[in-house]
């Protein structure tokens, strides 16, 4: 549990990346299915969240002890 308290807004951005995926299938995509990423909704979507993730993960610090 401690470790989704810890990476809490990579795990938000993984959400709202792959919303934001599907939501861009959905009403953009790709109207004759030869475009490999918006012509599937399954890539999409992962594409999105990995885009999200890595985004929202710019803004978390790291902790670190000074010895």
């Amino acid at each position: 549990m401690n470790f989704f308290l810890k990476h809490k807004l990579t795990f938000i951005g993984l959400l709202i990346g792959t919303l934001a995926g599907y939501l861009y299938y959905y009403y953009i995509g790709c109207a004759s299915g030869t475009c490999a990423i918006t012509s599937n909704p399954i890539n999409s979507s992962l594409y999105g969240a990995t885009l999200g993730g890595l985004l929202f993960n710019m803004f978390t610090s790291e902790k670190t002890k000074s010895e």
